[in-house]
């Protein structure tokens, strides 16, 4: 192991640089969708003019995002963290992101007496595993 002090600088240096992209992409990811979730007419006027505008799919676009911004931000904050746990949880955000789209708009169409069961059991599925995951490899939740 070297002792030269700009030796383990240069190496913190580059331990941090993805992890600051993974920060900033997971903010920016995370608020996005949540923008998209809340006011999907602002943010489709502001960032997403593909017509015709469907506030149900804007919102699922949200909640995408919000799973993506989840597994960055986590990642980032846990990197000893095994990626399956990772995974398991951002996606488990994400779908539970989408279950509030599905029960938000349950009078806009779709088959809501099928979809949000359907993503409601899927999210906890996903965080069940995730969270078991994650305590497996060792590494507390909170």
């Amino acid at each position: 192991m070297s002792t030269d002090p700009s030796e383990s600088s240069t190496t913190t240096s580059r331990a941090w640089g993805p992890r600051l992209v993974a920060v900033l992409g997971g903010v920016f990811f995370l608020g996005s969708g949540l923008w998209a979730m809340v006011a999907p007419k602002a943010f489709f006027e502001a960032a997403a003019t593909f017509e015709p505008f469907n506030a149900h799919f804007v919102r699922d676009v949200g909640a995408f995002m919000v799973g993506l911004g989840a597994v960055l931000l986590l990642a980032a904050a846990r990197p000893a963290v095994d990626a399956l746990a990772v995974a398991l949880c951002g996606v488990g955000v994400g779908a539970v992101a989408h279950t509030v789209s599905h029960v938000v708009d349950r009078d806009h169409g779709g088959t809501p007496a099928v979809d949000i069961p359907v993503w409601t059991l899927l999210s906890l599925v996903l965080l069940w595993a995730g969270v078991a995951r994650w305590r497996q490899t060792g590494t507390d939740v909170g």
